[in-house]
């Protein structure tokens, strides 16, 4: 166990010397430990509507037959009515309990007033529905406790459990607090929420007040870390006082210098490793500007403290701007082909949850079990055991620092589970442009981890690298190009260049990209040196049959410089090299639709960074394993607890 720290003071005194609402001193923070149970575990809450009206009370119980009033915690059905849980949000994942907790059954307890039917249902890996418990209920006029006993069995290779209610003609049904239950372990593990958040205080402190609003439910989370990292801060909001207030003191809010993401996630880990008595504590990693449902807190912790032994548990991302859509049911990475964000076999990916799948017709429910090779940090829960063994993050400012830890905690015996119905909104990937200053930390970190965690093929790595170059080269994409460039030569540097968790080459990288003006957006009416009346879309041919033929007269003419078109604007989704490479100035649609970046031929600029690129990719295929050899001998003291205290100041 390591030594106990003294933590940085969440807030700072207030003029008059008193600790403000829901702050506390390092002296005066209580100390993890665990907890005996009070009563059976909750596992998730039976709810009828989301946190926001923006989204669907179809993701929560959904209106087969008849009419139904659906709120937040309570459904009223009128005669003839029938609503069912066989929802993203209503189901409880039975085949992941099975498979990795202890336990036997589950119990759905409800409040019921009048009369009708409860009936709890499950499927199988394909989706077969079967009833395993039922109910009815008559002339109940008071409010009346209703159980149902299902066993957690059959469901090895897949399938869920859910509730659904019926009426007859002539019957109304309310029903309310519908709890899933199970037995509880001998000791219940204290959990800390991490939110990590720079300058954006409203969305930071929206999910605070979230948290505070489910509090009585919440009966496992001990505390909440906000690591903030900006200049725009949370506690500058009228808003804080009365969310810290109501926080009271599970409240822990820190201010501490930009480490990216890597450093204020790792913060929670590192104050609950200074304050706990027990090697049996949670950490529950959040992003700070998802749109959150609470319960995800009740589900991720409740499957933790039953699971046979400790694991990563992760939730789900859905799409904020299409708060229908499942980003992926579960994800891997290729590590040595630098690809990370790729669904495992048979998950869902980008799917309309209210929707049926294309080629079975069937709902997109994910029936089968999965098997994550990592989860992302919007929402992910770290067991201390985990930390214990194989050290905090690695100091990657941001990407790839949620892949690298779960592949290397999982070299160690701790796998990880994405655990579906435990969700949160999340801004979609697919709408945020590649083409920008972080591209550098991707790249780097990526090939780190591949280093640390995968065959390492440099031929293959190389490829994949000359691949990309020539890709951006082709699309006028110079700036891009020397991030790419930037990222391999400072890979080469080696763990060196890791010592301040990222700040310098945070700067640098923006100051080497301010140098080409196509990373620079625009308003579309607005266009520098350009009439926005001049510039007509030209449409992308079909992917060509046979690129390498294609590439190679696309590269001649770049050399050349011909060019099919003098100017035209291509939208993000066609932004092909294929067709960008056939323009001398093409003006390409940012892929957050809310502007337009200005590609123009630079002759020079392509030589100039061809040589580099291609100079550099070779150094590291010649000098790549002994730079890996470096990486891997840096790690435990990159990842140690007094590398993180040199970084945070402490």
């Amino acid at each position: 166990m390591p030594g106990k720290a003294a933590s940085a003071t969440e807030r700072q005194p207030a003029a008059n010397g008193k600790a403000p609402a829901g702050a506390t001193t390092s002296e005066e923070q209580p100390l993890f430990s665990e907890h005996a149970p009070q009563g059976r575990l909750l596992a998730q809450r039976g709810l009828f509507a989301g946190p926001s009206d923006v989204v669907s009370k179809d993701l929560y119980a959904a209106v087969v037959r008849g009419v139904a009033a659906r709120k937040r915690d309570t459904v009223q059905l009128e005669p003839s009515a029938q609503v069912s849980g066989n929802t993203y949000f209503g189901r409880f994942p039975a085949s992941y309990w099975q498979r990795w907790t202890n336990v036997s059954t589950v119990t759905v307890e409800a409040v019921v007033t009048g009369s009708g039917h409860l009936a709890v249902r499950a499927s199988d890996v394909d989706g077969v529905a079967r009833t395993v418990a039922a109910r009815a209920v008559e002339n109940a006029e008071k409010p009346t406790l209703v159980a149902l006993e299902a066993k957690i069995d059959k469901f090895f290779d897949g399938g869920a459990l859910w509730l659904d209610l019926e009426t007859e003609a002539g019957e109304r049904l309310g029903v309310s607090k519908v709890r899933w239950t199970v037995e509880p372990p001998e000791k219940v593990r204290p959990t800390a929420v991490t939110i990590c958040t720079m300058n954006r205080a409203d969305d930071c402190l929206n999910n605070l007040r979230a948290l505070a609003d489910s509090l009585p439910a919440l009966d496992t989370l001990d505390a909440i870390y906000v690591a903030d990292q900006g200049t725009d801060t949370v506690d500058s909001r009228q808003g804080f006082a009365e969310v810290a207030e109501r926080l009271g003191g599970k409240l822990r809010y820190i201010k501490q210098p930009n480490l990216g993401g890597a450093g204020g996630f790792t913060r929670g880990l590192y104050e609950v490793a200074g304050h706990t008595e027990t090697e049996h504590a949670n950490v529950l990693f959040m992003d700070d500007d998802v749109l959150l449902e609470p319960d995800l807190v009740v589900r991720l912790t409740a499957f933790s403290n039953r699971a046979a032994n400790p694991m990563i548990v992760g939730g789900q991302m859905l799409n904020l701007l299409h708060p229908n859509q499942l980003h992926v049911g579960a994800e891997y990475a290729r590590l040595n082909t630098l690809e990370p964000g790729q669904p495992v076999p048979h998950s869902l990916a980008t799917a309309d949850l209210l929707g049926v799948d294309r080629k079975t017709g069937k709902p997109n429910n994910q029936e089968r079990r999965l098997d994550a090779g990592y989860n992302g940090w919007w929402s992910c829960l770290i067991p201390y055991e985990v930390v214990k063994k194989v050290g905090y993050p690695m100091p990657f400012f941001f990407q790839w620092d949620d892949a690298e830890y779960s592949y290397r905690a999982r070299a160690h015996g701790f796998p990880t589970v994405t655990l579906p119905g435990a969700g949160v909104w999340h801004a979609d990937f697919h709408w945020k442009d590649w083409d920008e200053w972080h591209r550098y930390f991707n790249l780097r970190n990526s090939i780190i981890t591949a280093a640390l965690h995968s065959p390492f093929d440099l031929n293959l790595l190389s490829r994949v690298l000359m691949a990309q170059l020539v890709r951006y080269l082709l699309g006028m994409q110079y700036g891009l190009s020397a991030t790419l460039i930037k990222a391999i030569e400072d890979f080469l540097e080696g763990p060196e260049i890791l010592h301040d968790g990222g700040v310098a080459a945070m700067k640098e990288i923006r100051e080497i990209r301010a140098q080409y003006p196509e990373t620079k957006r625009h308003k579309a009416t607005e266009v520098p040196g350009i009439a926005s009346n001049d510039i007509g879309i030209i449409n992308t041919a079909p992917r060509p049959s046979m690129q390498r033929a294609v590439l190679l007269k696309r590269l001649l003419n770049r050399l050349l410089g011909k060019h099919r078109f003098g100017l035209g604007a291509i939208p993000t989704d066609e932004a092909h090299w294929w067709h960008v490479s056939l323009f001398k100035t093409a003006v390409v649609t940012d892929a957050s639709q809310e502007g337009v970046r200005v590609r123009s031929y630079d002759r020079d600029r392509m030589f100039d960074l061809a040589k580099r690129g291609v100079k550099v990719i070779n150094r590291l295929r010649k000098e790549g394993h002994a730079v890996q050899a470096q990486y891997k001998r840096a790690m435990p003291e990159l990842t140690s607890r007094e590398n993180w205290t040199r970084l945070y100041g402490l």
